[in-house]
C-alpha cells in the first residue's frame, strides 16, 4: 500500500533521531543507545507526555542494530517493522492536547537551486536542521509556510483536507517572494508521505488532528540583498487540539487601530513568515489585558475590518454573512473559502466586501475561521474602550451550523459532495 511506497524513499538520519521516542532513565542500555546517536550530548530531559518500557527500548535497540548493518536495504523486513509501528497510536494523553509542538517521528525535505526545479525529496528523522548564518531566510526573511490538517476516521484511515489548495497558495506566495516552489503534485505527495510516516501521531477520532506545517525557505547563503541561491522545502507535523485556550468557548477580541498587519502592495495577501512577527507586539499587549487576540483594521481608512492575527473574520446579520474581500492585504484562507461555500450551500447569502467596523455594533454573531481554529465564535469585541458582546454560552446558531458541517466533512462523518478530502490508508 502507500506506506510501502513511503518506505522506499525513506533515508536514515542518525544524527537527528528524535530522543522523544527512546528513553529509559533507569536502563544502562538506554545510556549506551543514546550515546551512539548523541555522542556529544550525555543528558537531556525526556518529554513528560511520552512513556517507554524496557520491551520497547529493546525493540528500538534491535532496529538500530539492523539499520547500522544494512540501512533500509531489506524492504520486506523494514516494511513489516514500519507498518507495525505506524499502526499503533503514540502513547500520549490524547485528551489533553493543546496547540503546541510535540516531536514526531519523521519530516520531509527537498532542495533546489535558484532558477531550478525541486527534485524528489526524502523523509528524515525529525530533528534540527543546519543553516548557514547568511541564509536568505535568516537575513532577509525569504520564507513562506502553510498549514493544513489530517484527521483519523473511525475505520483508521486518514483524511487530508484540500491539500492542493495549500500547494497553490504556496506557489502564489513563492512568486511574490521570488522563490521557486514545488509543483502541486510534489507538494501533495510530500504531504501524503509525511502523514503516512507519522500515522501513529494522528489523534483518535474526536481527539484532535495532525497539524501539518510545510515550509519553503531561502536556505542558501547570501550577503547582499538578493534572492537566495538555494531553497529548501520541508514538512513537519504535530498532533494538536484547540488553538485558543478557551477551546470552543467564545473568544474576546480587541480592535487595533494604531498598528497594522499589512499594507497595500505589501505581502499581507501571501503566507510569508514576516506577516506573523509583525502582529506579535499588538497581540502580546492584548493578551496581557485578558483578550484572546487582536482584530486589525485597514491601514488607509482605519475603519474597515481586515483579519485577526492568524484568522479571517465573518460578521452575521440575519441570513447574511459578510467577510472582508480579498484585496491584497488579507490572506485568502482555505478554511475561509470552504466556509463561504458551505454557507452558500446551506442557504445563506455571503457577501465579500469592505466591512466597516461599525457593523460590529449591531451584528447578531461574529466568528473567525482558520486552519488552526477551524471556526471560533467571538464572544465580545472591544473597540476604543467600548465592548460589544455576542453571547456567553458558546457558538451562535449560524457559526455552530457551519462548524458542524465543515468538521463532519473533514472527519469523514458525512459524504464529501464537495470532493475536498483525500483519503490515505
Amino acid at each position: 500500500m502507500e506506506s510501502n511506497a513511503v518506505l522506499a524513499t525513506l533515508q536514515p538520519n542518525y544524527n537527528i533521531l528524535s530522543p522523544s521516542r527512546f528513553y529509559s532513565s533507569s536502563s544502562s542500555a538506554a545510556t549506551t543507545f543514546l550515546s551512539v546517536f548523541y555522542p556529544q550530548r550525555t543528558r537531556f530531559s525526556p518529554p513528560q507526555y511520552l512513556k517507554l518500557d524496557k520491551q520497547v527500548l529493546a525493540s528500538a535497540s534491535c532496529r538500530y542494530a539492523h539499520e547500522v548493518k544494512s540501512p533500509f536495504k531489506d524492504a520486506a523486513v523494514l516494511s513489516d517493522s514500519y507498518s507495525s509501528e505506524a499502526s499503533e497510536l503514540a502513547d500520549i494523553e490524547w485528551d489533553n492536547l493543546g496547540f503546541g509542538l510535540l516531536p514526531t517521528d519523521y519530516m520531509y525535505m527537498m532542495k533546489c537551486s535558484q532558477g531550478g526545479n525541486f527534485s524528489k525529496g526524502e523523509l528524515q528523522r525529525f530533528g534540527n536542521i543546519e543553516l548557514n548564518p547568511s541564509a536568505g531566510v535568516l537575513n532577509y526573511g525569504q520564507g513562506l509556510f502553510e498549514g493544513l490538517k489530517a484527521y483519523r476516521k473511525e475505520d483508521g484511515n486518514i483524511l487530508l483536507f484540500r491539500p492542493e489548495e495549500n500547494a497553490l497558495r504556496m506557489r502564489q506566495g513563492a512568486e511574490r517572494m521570488c522563490m521557486p516552489a514545488p509543483t502541486v503534485d510534489q507538494f501533495v505527495e510530500a504531504v501524503k508521505e509525511t502523514v503516512l510516516a507519522n500515522k501513529r501521531w494522528v489523534p483518535p477520532p474526536g481527539k484532535g488532528s495532525l497539524y501539518i506545517r510545510p515550509l519553503l525557505m531561502g536556505s542558501g547563503a547570501v550577503l547582499g540583498l538578493a534572492p537566495a541561491p538555494e531553497y529548501t522545502f520541508l514538512i513537519y507535523v504535530s498532533p494538536v487540539g484547540n488553538y485558543f485556550k478557551e477551546g470552543v468557548a467564545p473568544i474576546n477580541l480587541i480592535v487595533e487601530h494604531e498598528l497594522h498587519r499589512a499594507t497595500p502592495g505589501g505581502t499581507g495577501g501571501v503566507k510569508t513568515i514576516g506577516n506573523y512577527a509583525a502582529v506579535l507586539k499588538a497581540q502580546s499587549a492584548a493578551k496581557a489585558k485578558g483578550y484572546s487576540d487582536v482584530l486589525y483594521l485597514d491601514c488607509v481608512h482605519k475603519k474597515y475590518l481586515e483579519e485577526v492575527s492568524s484568522c479571517n473574520i465573518f460578521v452575521v446579520k440575519g441570513d447574511v454573512i459578510s467577510t472582508p474581500a480579498i484585496k491584497g492585504t488579507i490572506l485568502p484562507g482555505i478554511t475561509r473559502k470552504s466556509i463561504i461555500d458551505v454557507a452558500r450551500s446551506q442557504g445563506f447569502q455571503v457577501e465579500e466586501r469592505f466591512v466597516p467596523v461599525d457593523e460590529l455594533l449591531d451584528a447578531d454573531e461574529v466568528f473567525c475561521t482558520g486552519t488552526a481554529v477551524v471556526v471560533s465564535p467571538v464572544g465580545s469585541i472591544t473597540y476604543k474602550g467600548k465592548r460589544v458582546s455576542y453571547g456567553v454560552d458558546g457558538f451562535g446558531a449560524v457559526a455552530q451550523q457551519l462548524y458542524s458541517v465543515l468538521t463532519r466533512l473533514q472527519m469523514g462523518l458525512i459524504d464529501d459532495k464537495m470532493d475536498w478530502t483525500v483519503e490515505l490508508s
